[in-house]
């Protein structure tokens, strides 16, 4: 009988010590693939060349209808996980701004977050969780996304985007986005 009275305790504290390990952890996410396919602003692999009309001396030149344009561009460099892809940041018609990433291929994990960062992204991973502006949760570790960037955000001081696991305060990877 004293036996069992010290086998009980310890087999609880074992069993909640391995669910809160497994609740902060998720390791099957490391297995796990969550692909995202939002239509992309910019095409990725769009030339900067415009299209040429060609117009008679009568002919007055059509209006040019404003479209959305990549601003700036960086490849993901890995910081805790390997990611490849490429992030750019897109002004919109009527001054607007997003984020897009194409074909984006990181680890998935637990709490990620999308952070837009004043930092370079030749920076120590640890600034990265300081000064930033959050646009939400990752939507998904493959494929391409769209995240819009809120009113107000000075677009100017954004140097690099990041990929955050908030609950280990660690960057997955960052990619830069200053603009020429």
């Amino acid at each position: 009988m004293p036996q069992r009275r010290f086998l009980i305790p310890v087999a609880v504290v074992l069993v909640v010590a391995l669910g809160v390990g497994l609740y902060l952890f998720q390791p099957w996410r490391l297995i796990t693939v969550r692909e995202t396919h939002d239509a992309l602003l910019v095409p990725a692999s769009t030339s900067s060349q415009a299209p040429t009309s060609q117009t008679s001396a009568s002919q007055a030149p059509a209006p040019v209808a404003e479209v959305a344009k990549e601003v700036a561009t960086g490849e993901w460099r890995s910081l805790e996980h390997a990611t490849t892809g490429k992030a750019s940041l897109i002004k919109l018609p009527g001054g607007a701004h997003s984020v897009q990433f194409a074909s984006l291929n990181t680890s998935d994990g637990p709490d990620l977050y999308v952070y837009l960062s004043p930092h370079p992204s030749s920076s120590s991973e640890k600034t990265f969780g300081e000064g930033f502006t959050s646009l939400g949760k990752l939507k998904g570790n493959r494929g391409d996304q769209v995240y819009e960037i809120p009113a107000g955000v000075d677009v100017s001081a954004i140097r690099s985007v990041v990929i955050w696991c908030k609950r280990f305060s660690a960057g997955f990877a960052v990619a830069p986005l200053e603009q020429a």
